[in-house]
């Protein structure tokens, strides 16, 4: 596949997995923004987009052996989510939790407005994530599994619709944290929840690509 500025940002995240890591440095969302144009976002962000295709054909050069996950089964790729992503996840989200607690308390009168909000945001986005991950090992992945990718466009289209609220929740993560801008004496601890939640944000912009623009189309057209 070519690359031009109608291409789509998640049909070049799927094709060119690799292309992520350049997506990832500008700050373009391939998950849940992935059904942008190149040419859109480009615009969006203030940057040429020549030279973004340029910069993505650059790090293609160097790196050939990133898993292209369209040319995977099905089940493949569900369970690598599973391993990669839905398990780190249900230890990850009580660590992070336990140190954003750890600082509100011991930090709270630095930066109060900002440490309430994301307190709040964080805890309501762990409750959603963890009732979806359920909802995708219990009803979607089996039905995917058993050949029945069809039939899920119901419960894939309510994966969507929380896809982007945890899209949302990231947005409002990111800007809270001024882009995971560790403040002036910063605690260890502190340090390390804003580390541990930039990970997250790079963590979950795969997971959901990796459904959004590969598992669920693939699912639905019956294979």
């Amino acid at each position: 596949m070519s690359i031009t500025t109608e291409t789509t940002i998640g049909q070049i995240a799927t094709e060119y997995p690799i292309a992520t890591r350049v997506l990832a440095r500008h700050k373009i969302d391939f998950c849940c923004g992935g059904g942008m144009a190149l040419e859109t976002i480009c615009e969006q962000r203030g940057l040429n987009s020549e030279n973004l295709i340029n910069e993505i054909f650059d790090e293609l050069s160097d790196n050939s052996l990133d898993v292209n996950w369209n040319q995977r089964t099905l089940i493949e790729l569900i369970e690598h989510i599973l391993q990669t992503h839905h398990r780190p996840l249900d230890e990850e989200l009580p660590r992070l939790e336990t140190m954003l607690k750890k600082v509100h308390q011991v930090h709270h009168d630095k930066k109060p407005e900002v440490l309430d909000q994301l307190l709040n945001v964080f805890l309501d986005m762990k409750q959603e994530l963890l009732q979806h991950m359920d909802k995708e090992e219990v009803i979607l992945f089996p039905l995917i599994k058993a050949g029945r990718g069809p039939e899920a466009d119901c419960p894939i289209a309510v994966m969507h619709q929380e896809h982007d609220s945890a899209g949302s929740a990231l947005q409002k993560i990111h800007e809270l944290t001024d882009n995971f801008t560790v403040p002036e004496g910063a605690c260890n601890t502190w340090r390390a929840l804003w580390h541990g939640l930039e990970n997250l944000e790079k963590d979950l912009h795969q997971h959901i690509h990796l459904e959004n623009n590969i598992l669920f189309p693939r699912a639905l057209n019956g294979e």
